[in-house]
């Protein structure tokens, strides 16, 4: 099992979590302002079997692409997420309470 760490930028995330939604996607959203990758973002948290990561990527594309075709305007940042990968397994340890 992995978990796919997604910061997006708000320019997208309305759509990408609709379009993700109705793809039977399930996420944790997590709205933010300031301090990590600059304010405006909205992260999601996606659990997943690695063999699913490419069709999940290849959605969270194409929802992008969807927004700036609507929008009739391109995201003036280089990128349009930024997103880690993480092994279940290896976070486990981080989150013990006492």
């Amino acid at each position: 099992m992995k978990l796919l760490i997604c910061i997006i930028d708000n320019f997208y995330a309305d759509e990408v979590e609709k379009q993700l939604r109705d793809k039977g996607y399930r996420m944790t959203k997590l709205a933010s302002s300031g301090g990590f990758m600059k304010k405006g973002n909205t992260t999601f948290l996606f659990g997943l079997e690695e063999d699913d990561l490419p069709a999940l990527r290849s959605a969270l594309k194409e929802a992008c692409a969807v927004v700036e075709e609507r929008k009739q305007r391109k995201n003036k940042q280089a990128h349009r997420y930024t997103s880690f990968l993480l092994d279940v397994k290896d976070t486990a340890p981080l989150f013990l309470t006492t």
